[in-house]
């Protein structure tokens, strides 16, 4: 399993909750568990205790975006430094998940915890993974979308860091709302320009009295 694919544990978690619209969809043991994918035998150690938790660490993940995304990058270093220290992982050669075309294993780097809960497991992992994403393409690759209110956490991977938006849904919102803006403003500017010329009119025609 390729280190990168750990930091989409921590955009999962982070987008459970919507501020901007009071929605929080991480409500329910079962809803927790959904965030581990394909990952059934660390969803099978979740408990009602665990939702708590995952919301604590959620809150850590996204100051971490709020501090990249605002510019204050040593300050997005030093919270996820924090909780890398806080939730460590072991990392492991593995090789039996995946064999070549002679039966060898493919081996490869996995990640390994040992944590006492599955909430202290998962932030572990997201931890790992968003760390590895930061040293590997930046800090500035860590944003929230610009589609207010949407506020959700990306990982940009454009090649020209060019990327705003959580989603194409939103990168559309926001294109239709700037659109809709730039109309009304030329719609103000012509109203305005037609005012003027009447006003004009008037003028000259109290001239002539």
């Amino acid at each position: 399993m390729e280190l990168a694919h750990y930091s989409d544990y921590a955009v999962r978690l982070v987008n459970t909750e919507e501020p901007a619209r009071n929605k929080d969809s991480l409500t329910s043991v079962d809803a927790v568990r959904a965030l581990f994918g394909a990952s059934a035998q660390m969803a099978r150690r979740v408990t009602e205790t665990d939702v708590t938790r995952f919301r604590n660490v959620r809150g850590r993940l996204r100051s971490v975006f709020e501090a990249a995304d605002g510019g204050d990058h040593v300050l997005a270093v030093d919270l996820l430094n924090s909780l890398l220290m806080e939730f460590p992982v072991s990392p492991q050669v593995s090789g039996h998940e995946y064999l070549d075309d002679e039966g060898r294993p493919d081996w490869h780097i996995h990640l390994a915890d040992h944590p006492s809960n599955a909430s202290a497991g998962y932030a572990a992992l997201a931890s790992f993974g968003l760390a590895f994403h930061l040293t590997e393409h930046g800090p500035d690759r860590l944003g929230l979308c610009q589609a207010a209110p949407c506020r959700n956490a990306y990982l940009d991977t454009s090649t020209n860091r060019s990327r705003r938006y959580c989603s194409d849904r939103c990168a559309t919102r926001a294109n239709v709302a700037a659109y809709r803006a730039r109309k009304r403003l030329e719609a103000e500017a012509s109203g305005h320009s037609g005012r003027s010329a009447d006003t004009a009119q008037d003028s000259r025609a109290l001239s002539e009295l």
